[in-house]
């Protein structure tokens, strides 16, 4: 039976906020110890997401008022941040030293998917997690330029079966793009595609990751099918812009979802805003609101909305993106933004909040 001292912590965690988001606590932690003795205080607590620097910020925050339930007492403040593992229901195999597979994906293409997906990757990887990124976008593969790999750069054989991702930027990446020649077309009937991305997904030695981001080809064909069918899929992160041919299209992408039971995590909106470098008048070129609409409209989160910037272009293409190239600057805070909240909604998922805390006094 919870004790009242128990009660008014789990109230504090209830109501805290992860500093500078809008992500609440509960969604992404959990209480897991409590000791009392007569001199000290131990709490641990259970973080299903990784945070970055805001994590001691929170920390401090918490010891405030924690510390005020029981001034008497010395407090022991633990924070444990462990990625769960998505297990799915289905016969689906998994993929080795993979814990949670994210489609990033759009119902059209131009709508800046595979933006959104290198930087969201990389943005995952500065808050702490391990993170991979495969481009599934067999014939048109664009990662290779964006992360700035050279061309001709090949993975290397690991044993006899599996290939070596290239690490660039703190991720682990694969792509048909670092296999074949820019030059080279994949003149490709769907199955034969379908089996590449089968074979870089289960060959790849992957090593060890919290996130797998799977940079999704445009529409909802081949590709997205066999995705679905052959590995578990953690969630999918649908990318639109405003306008609403967009959104017509994203709607579909969130019904072949649900119809293949892939949940949605959530939408991202690109290329909302436009702010004049001049003058700083903000306009929305593309419409306004509609991501916002669509996320109401099927009860998904909103993950961010993100501007139409030329910098953001401009760095994608010379293979460092604004995650890398202005780290500390405004669009990445938005990227790092959407990259928690899409962290937070799969844990909400993922969590088993119901588990008790283990709770224990003791006379030391």
């Amino acid at each position: 039976m919870a004790t009242a001292l128990e009660n008014e912590i789990q109230q504090i965690l209830a109501a805290e906020i992860v500093p500078d988001t809008a992500v609440g606590l509960a969604q992404i932690a959990k209480l897991g110890f409590v000791q009392q003795s007569e001199k000290k205080l131990t709490v641990r607590l259970e973080l299903a997401a990784y945070l970055g620097d805001r994590e001691n910020r929170l920390k401090q925050n918490l010891a405030q008022k924690l510390s005020s339930l029981a001034p008497e007492l010395t407090l022991d403040l633990h924070l444990v941040t462990e990625v769960a593992k998505f297990e799915s229901a289905g016969d689906n195999a998994s993929v080795t030293g993979v814990k949670n597979i994210i489609a990033v994906a759009s119902g059209k293409g131009g709508v800046g998917k595979s933006t959104t997906s290198v930087n969201l990757a990389i943005a995952l990887a500065k808050l702490g997690a391990k993170v991979g990124l495969l481009d599934a976008d067999i014939y048109g593969p664009s990662q290779q330029l964006m992360l700035g790999i050279a061309d001709g750069v090949r993975p290397e054989q690991h044993g006899s079966q599996q290939l070596l991702p290239i690490e660039a930027h703190g991720i682990k990446t694969m792509s048909m793009g670092y296999l074949v020649t820019e030059k080279t077309p994949m003149v490709w009937r769907g199955p034969m595609a379908s089996g590449a991305l089968q074979q870089m997904l289960m060959q790849t030695h992957w090593q060890d990751l919290d996130y797998l981001i799977i940079d999704m080809p445009p529409g909802t064909g081949d590709i997205q099918l066999t995705l679905a069918q052959k590995v578990p899929v953690a969630g999918a992160v649908i990318v639109t812009t405003p306008q609403d041919i967009a959104l017509l299209d994203a709607q579909k992408g969130i019904e072949m979802f649900r119809k293949v039971n892939v949940p949605v995590l959530g939408i991202v909106e690109n290329m909302a805003v436009h702010i004049c470098g001049e003058c700083g008048h903000a306009e929305h070129i593309f419409g306004e609101g509609g991501g916002h609409a669509i996320a109401a409209e099927y009860g998904v989160p909103m993950l961010g909305a993100l501007p139409l910037s030329l910098q953001i272009r401009e760095q994608a293409d010379s293979g460092q993106p604004v995650m890398v190239a202005d780290p500390d600057g405004e669009a990445a805070g938005l990227y790092r933004d959407v990259a928690l909240n899409m962290a937070a909604a799969l844990a909400k998922r993922s969590r088993h909040s119901d588990a008790a805390p283990s709770i224990s006094i003791s006379d030391d």
